[in-house]
C-alpha cells in the first residue's frame, strides 16, 4: 500500500470511528437534494430506461451510464463545503 492509500485509508477510518462519515453523508444526501441534482438524477434514469427499453437494462447498466453524468452535476459548491467540513475535522483531531 503506498503513502497515498494509507493517509486515505487513515482519514476513512477516523472518520469512521467518530461519527463524522455518517455526518458528512447525510449533508451530502441533503445538499444534493436542495440543489436539484436527486431530480435530475431520477430523469436520466428515466431517460436511459426509455431509450433502452425496460427489459434491456439491468440496475448494473443503469448504474454504469448513470454514475460519471451524476458526479459531473454535483455542485462546486458542495463539493467545497464538504471538502472544508473534512479538513476542519482533521484538523481538530489530529493526532
Amino acid at each position: 500500500m503506498n503513502k497515498d492509500s494509507r493517509l486515505k485509508s487513515t482519514v476513512n477510518q477516523k472518520l469512521t470511528e467518530m461519527g463524522e462519515r455518517e455526518r458528512l453523508k447525510e449533508l451530502l444526501r441533503a445538499k444534493l437534494t436542495e440543489c436539484g441534482w436527486k431530480d435530475q438524477m431520477k430523469a436520466h434514469c428515466k431517460d436511459v430506461i426509455k431509450d433502452k427499453g425496460l427489459e434491456h437494462v439491468t440496475v448494473e447498466d443503469l448504474v454504469a451510464e448513470i454514475t460519471p453524468k451524476g458526479r459531473a452535476m454535483v455542485p462546486d459548491s458542495v463539493k467545497k463545503e464538504l471538502l472544508h467540513r473534512i479538513r476542519v475535522f482533521l484538523s481538530q483531531h489530529a493526532s
